[in-house]
């Protein structure tokens, strides 16, 4: 039998309040053949039960980080494809099918993004988040939407675990470097859960974003 052509990877620490909708949405799509890996980054509420209670490949690790979680997560998958869920996150039904059909279509392409719909707590956007001026998406295209090759992702070591914020970003200017075709579909893909704990904010002094700009400025005298 044929393994799965996509692996959808769900990193969740203390998710017991959305993980439930995240999976049901994950075992919804309109694709096959998929599988969903869970990587339990070492959580301490109800998370592993209700994940258990799903067909995932369930993995659990100490705490770590999103990063290390997602890594741990593309070292037990098995597809060609790589996609990614947070356990605060739901996905549309036709996600798999169409990004994996355009990566099909399009073998100069590496990653493929898409548009997303915000669930926002009182169903309204706070007042400070804006459109981006290409895509005119509220928030702006979110990282969390894309699909992979897997090979890319083998190519540039995957996430970089000492990043717990904005790895996402990190991994986009590493793909650039490495000449890598990202491109952004006009289909949602994603529905992005604003909540306490996933608004943070960084002050420029320490934002994630430097460093990242500072690590290619290094890598660049390097070569």
């Amino acid at each position: 039998m044929a393994g799965p052509a996509v692996s959808l990877i769900v990193a969740v620490y203390n998710g017991e309040e959305y993980l439930r909708d995240a999976l049901e949405s994950a075992f919804a799509q309109d694709f096959d053949p998929y599988e969903v890996v869970l990587v339990d980054d070492g959580s301490t509420d109800g998370t592993a039960e209700i994940a258990r209670s799903f067909p995932v490949n369930y993995v659990h690790q100490k705490n770590q980080g999103p990063s290390a979680a997602r890594n741990t997560g593309m070292g037990i998958a098995r597809g060609a494809y790589i996609a990614f869920l947070d356990g605060d996150d739901t996905v549309p039904p036709t996600k798999l099918r169409v990004q994996h059909q355009y990566l099909l279509e399009h073998p100069e392409t590496g990653c493929v993004l898409g548009c997303n719909e915000w669930i926002f707590p009182n169903g309204e956007a706070p007042e400070w988040m804006t459109r981006d001026p290409i895509h005119d998406q509220l928030g702006g295209i979110q990282p969390g939407t894309a699909m992979v090759r897997r090979h890319v992702l083998d190519e540039i070591d995957a996430f970089d675990p000492s990043y717990r914020y904005w790895e996402f970003q990190n991994l986009f200017v590493r793909m650039r470097e490495r000449g890598v075709h990202i491109h952004v579909l006009p289909d949602i893909v994603l529905h992005k859960r604003l909540h306490g704990e996933n608004a943070t904010l960084f002050p420029p002094e320490s934002h994630p974003l430097l460093r990242t700009m500072r690590e290619k400025l290094e890598r660049e005298r390097q070569e």
